[in-house]
């Protein structure tokens, strides 16, 4: 399974780099197209784990893909404010999102791995994941409250600062080319340099979201087959929620309060090891919890956001030129 699932998201990953050999705008109709492939197909995978292994193991998958999907919408923010600090080409957009999700692909095997490993060696580690989770959780909801919660300053990022000191930069892009050699010497283009930017905040996703789904299941091919279908769907997601992201407004609050949850979950997991009279949470009651959670924080910002064309518009960072991102 492992051999044909990591097979099978190669190929999807194929696929899009086809897709987006020619840079184009991606038109809502496309992007609702891909994004119905992309909820449908783990769908259906998650019925057919369910139908082969039972029950249990099916309501862990459903339930770890759905927290993987929605810690994804929350970085669909980030990757926005990103593209927009950029001055990203509308056309060129979709291969950075779509090289940002091979990265965290890769990223999120090594986490994976180094979870699994820990987790099978280190009983305290459920201790620690949850506390990673719970101190995450706090501070994604002081980010809410101080209204900073997907502020990006891109002059502070030291990928960019790294490669502001060691490479030089061309002054426009050039078309989906990362780097092309000019006076005979090679150089980086600005989309290479939101590339570096994206996968720097890739690092950061990985941290919170591979503890989380960990939190609700111990399986490491559960956790990669819920984290690669939440992630090989994020291009399409990207243009359809693009417009509707701002109105995401209690997203925050429902997201910290997940996280909390299952970092609560690990830490009586790890409880129950030691004391058996510590009670667990049952994963079906978590999948309650997280849809419940989800499904208020959504009616909660529309409500919030109603009668508003514009709805609690995304702080914009301030726009990178190329020239800015040359060496000094």
């Amino acid at each position: 399974m492992w051999a044909v699932t990591i097979l099978a998201v190669l190929a999807l990953i194929a696929v899009d780099f086809l897709i987006t050999r020619r840079p184009h705008e991606v038109s809502m109709r496309e992007a609702l197209s891909w994004s119905a492939f992309y909820i449908a197909l783990p769908l259906a995978f998650g019925g057919w784990i369910w139908a082969t292994f039972g029950s249990d193991i099916g309501v862990q998958y459903l339930t770890g893909y759905l927290v993987e999907k929605s810690l994804s919408v929350d970085n669909l923010f980030v990757f926005m404010l990103l593209l927009t600090a950029f001055a990203v080409p509308a056309a060129l957009q979709q291969r950075v999102l779509l090289l940002g999700i091979v990265g965290a692909l890769v990223l999120r095997g090594v986490f994976i791995a180094l979870g699994a490993a820990v987790l099978a060696n280190l009983s305290w580690a459920f201790l620690l994941f949850g506390a990673i989770l719970l101190a995450t959780a706090v501070k994604i909801l002081v980010d809410q409250v101080r209204g900073s919660s997907h502020h990006v300053e891109v002059s502070e990022l030291r990928s960019v600062r790294l490669i502001r000191r060691f490479m030089p930069v061309t002054d426009d892009y050039r078309g989906s080319s990362l780097s092309v050699r000019e006076g005979g010497r090679r150089m980086l283009t600005p989309l290479a340099v939101v590339v570096v930017a994206v996968f720097a905040a890739d690092v950061v996703f990985a941290v919170d979201s591979v503890p989380a789904v960990y939190g609700i299941t111990s399986d490491p091919y559960l956790v990669f087959a819920t984290n690669a279908f939440a992630l090989l769907g994020l291009r399409a997601l990207y243009f359809v929620l693009q417009g509707a992201l701002s109105k995401l407004v209690h997203l925050g609050y429902g997201l910290a309060t997940i996280l909390a949850f299952i970092g609560v979950k690990l830490v009586l997991h790890w409880a129950h090891g030691i004391w058996a009279g510590v009670p667990e949470i049952p994963t079906l009651a978590s999948l309650g919890v997280i849809v419940g959670v989800l499904a208020v924080v959504t009616a909660t910002s529309l409500y919030a956001t109603r009668g508003s064309k514009d709805s609690k518009d995304l702080e914009a960072p301030e726009r990178v030129t190329a020239a800015e991102t040359e060496p000094r």
